[in-house]
């Protein structure tokens, strides 16, 4: 089993999420490079959508810190947060006149990791 001491950043992904990607990178953007209480108390009380599937996944995060790793959750913050774009569902809708249009339905894969504060300090130091 891990230490916290050891140099290792602590992941976890959500793939195939139905959020577009531009949506979810502004949520995103909000907590990265946040402490994990900081980061859960921003997307409880956010009002966009993608807040909730960045939430689980952050949750899953911690849990995974806490279980496999046996690190300190309150000394972690958000090391990276990236949102990749996944495939897009193509739908089509009936237009007039016999035609159709395509309808685009956007999927996105979150991924959070995790390591120790003072890890991140040192690491920025470089």
């Amino acid at each position: 089993m891990a230490t916290a001491t050891d140099t290792q950043l602590v992941t976890a992904t959500a793939k195939y999420v139905r959020v577009s990607a531009r949506k979810a990178r502004l949520v995103a953007d909000l907590v990265r490079g946040k402490g994990v209480a900081d980061a859960q108390a921003i997307l409880a009380y956010s009002t966009r959508g993608a807040a909730e599937p960045v939430r689980k996944v952050l949750q899953s995060a911690v849990a995974n810190a806490d279980h496999n790793n046996g690190m300190n959750v309150q000394q972690l913050v958000l090391a990276h947060v990236t949102v990749d774009e996944g495939p897009t569902i193509r739908r089509f809708r009936p237009r007039a006149k016999g035609r159709a249009t395509r309808i685009n339905k956007r999927t996105c894969h979150i991924t959070i990791g995790l390591a120790p504060a003072a890890e991140r300090t040192a690491r920025r130091g470089k």
